[in-house]
């Protein structure tokens, strides 16, 4: 009878280790989930480079908003490093051509003859007012829908854009997701140029962007993008702002973000 109950006892214990080991690759990696609410929050863009001696302010200006309790909620921003000041004897490591593009497709647009940094776009429009201005910048009193994206491994994202009335978004028809990462906690020392023996701190620094068309579905606009966040040579503090905007405009819709639990963000 003893041996018959340490049998049944040993046979249970088994069975329990068994289904422990059945119901692990149920629970999968862990699931990384970015959402707005209805009203919009604002995308705020610097153009900037280490390689120019008026960018410091407005790096630090912007470096302040990272313990402001509007980031992503209020506003989500973005730091793209451009690559013109580069031949003035120091080339700026986060800069990248793509962004300088960019800052001139929205000269373009305002039409502007030139460009310059530092510079921030707030919503797609030009924003001089920051160096006076007290806290977060404020977003605007549309409520465009909800902004949802997801992912489980840090590559593969989906999105789902739920559009509000008065978005002119067509019940999510002729949009498109654009994607950055960015690298925070940076210092470079800068050996030459206009920044020489400087120490400069960054945050938001975007790394990598990426966009995709979205598909409309039963009212809402759903995609994927692919925004590899493995092995990335700068792990410290990485964040991620996605944003919607109209097919082949500039000017955002509604963002969302966050921070990715690596480094000593958690």
């Amino acid at each position: 009878m003893k041996l018959a109950k340490l049998l049944l006892r040993a046979a249970l214990a088994a069975g329990t280790m068994m289904t422990a080991r059945a119901a692990e690759p149920l629970t999968g990696p862990e699931t990384t989930v970015f959402r707005s609410e209805a009203k919009q929050v604002s995308l705020l863009e610097l153009y900037t480079s280490e390689g120019c001696n008026s960018c410091p302010p407005a790096e630090l200006w912007l470096n302040r908003l990272k313990d402001s309790p509007g980031l992503w909620k209020e506003f989500a921003p973005v730091a793209f490093h451009v690559d013109y000041w580069n031949s003035l004897g120091w080339r700026d490591p986060w800069s990248s051509a793509e962004y300088s593009e960019r800052q001139r497709s929205y000269s373009q647009k305002w039409g502007n003859d030139t460009i310059y940094t530092p510079e921030f776009v707030l919503n797609g429009a030009e924003w001089r007012n920051w160096s006076g201005w007290r806290g977060a910048p404020s977003g605007t009193p549309q409520d465009p829908g909800v902004l949802e994206v997801t992912t489980t491994n840090r590559i593969q994202w989906s999105v789902v854009f739920h559009p509000e009335g008065g978005t002119g978004a067509g019940a999510g028809g002729n949009l498109e997701v654009h994607a950055a990462l960015m690298a925070g906690g940076l210092n470079s020392v800068v050996k030459a140029g206009e920044n020489r023996g400087r120490n400069l701190p960054h945050e938001f620094a975007v790394v990598r962007l990426v966009s995709n068309r979205l598909i409309p579905s039963d009212g809402v606009a759903r995609g994927t993008f692919v925004l590899d966040t493995k092995g990335h040579a700068v792990e410290k503090e990485l964040s991620v702002t996605v944003w919607v905007t109209r097919a082949g405009e500039m000017t955002p819709i509604q963002a969302t973000g966050g921070w990715l639990k690596t480094g000593s963000r958690k």
